[in-house]
């Protein structure tokens, strides 16, 4: 976003400056996007995951609330008109990949999870072909094939005795789950509805969706005795998951897209896999295996070969 001004505009003081601050961002948006499993991995075992996706989603929503104040005609028009749509967006983005998440972690790593999950864009493709008729090109269709062939490496393990015992594991298979659900999210949150509301106030407008949806799930948790937030470690677990998950992640995102252009910020979402797994190694010290090491070259490949922006004749 630029501030109008009624002079000409001067020309930037420090070019060279003005383009790396935009492009640092983008470095470290991934990494912040990264963070996720790594806070909620360790975070899991001392919150109940409803609980902890609440209290991330409802802190979010508080500090958003500004921007719907601000944009309060137009979120008011979105919400009495299109219930349905910012409820499934809620389930779908921050219930389902929220708590779902969170829950898949206590069965999985969080490097087979970022790895799984770095497929959502292949996912968005798929859906937009089945139900809004999107044209698919013979190269999008490959990378396709490839990514899913890096998930297929990860899930099995590089052991294709694995499909004879049916012996997966739970959290893999709610991470695939998860990455879908992302991609549905991404995909029904773009189009007439969501137009002309400003992009703040929409996350806001989901945040709170996502809240209230995993509100009675939180207080069942409470009720149940499940585990609550009640060491410093806990409550850092959860500030991290807010700030650098969520605010900073996704508004780096879209300085990044409104400052570069949506195709240059995509392409460094391609550092969400070896983020993801550095962190995971470096912090919470998971194993690195071969199958990994397979599995985040053939999902890199699959991505850039699927969503790589068409060269221009």
């Amino acid at each position: 976003m630029t501030a109008s001004t009624t002079t000409d505009a001067a020309p930037d003081a420090n070019p060279s400056l003005a383009r790396f601050v935009p492009l640092f961002v983008m470095l470290l948006t991934p990494l912040f996007f990264s963070s996720n499993l790594v806070f909620g991995r360790s975070t899991i075992p001392e919150v109940a995951p409803f609980t902890l996706a609440f209290l991330r989603w409802t802190a979010a929503c508080l500090l958003l609330s500004p921007f719907l104040w601000m944009a309060r005609t137009r979120v008011r028009a979105y919400v009495v008109t299109s219930p349905v749509h910012w409820l499934v967006l809620g389930f779908l983005g921050m219930w389902i990949c929220g708590a779902g998440v969170y829950y898949a972690l206590q069965f999985t790593t969080a490097t087979n999870g970022t790895l799984i999950y770095t497929t959502s864009p292949l996912m968005v493709i798929i859906l937009e072909r089945l139900f809004f008729g999107r044209p698919t090109s013979g190269r999008e269709i490959a990378g396709i094939v490839v990514g899913f062939l890096g998930v297929a490496i990860i899930v099995l393990k590089g052991d294709l005795n694995v499909l004879t015992t049916m012996s997966f594991n739970l959290g893999d298979l709610m991470f695939i789950a998860a990455a879908l659900s992302w991609a549905g999210y991404s995909v029904l949150l773009k189009g007439h509805r969501t137009d002309g509301l400003p992009v703040s106030a929409l996350f806001a407008i989901v945040t709170l969706s996502g809240a209230l949806l995993l509100a009675p799930f939180a207080l069942w948790e409470y009720l149940t005795g499940a585990m609550m937030p009640q060491t410093w470690s806990a409550w850092g677990g959860i500030a991290g998951i807010v700030v650098f998950s969520s605010l900073l992640a996704f508004s780096g995102y879209q300085y990044g897209v409104a400052r570069l252009g949506a195709s240059t910020a995509s392409v460094f979402m391609y550092l969400l896999p070896p983020y993801g797994v550095g962190l995971a190694v470096l912090v919470l010290g998971e194993p690195f295996e071969t199958h990994h090491a397979i599995g985040i070259c053939t999902v890199l490949a699959g991505l850039v070969l699927a969503t790589a922006p068409r060269k221009k004749r």
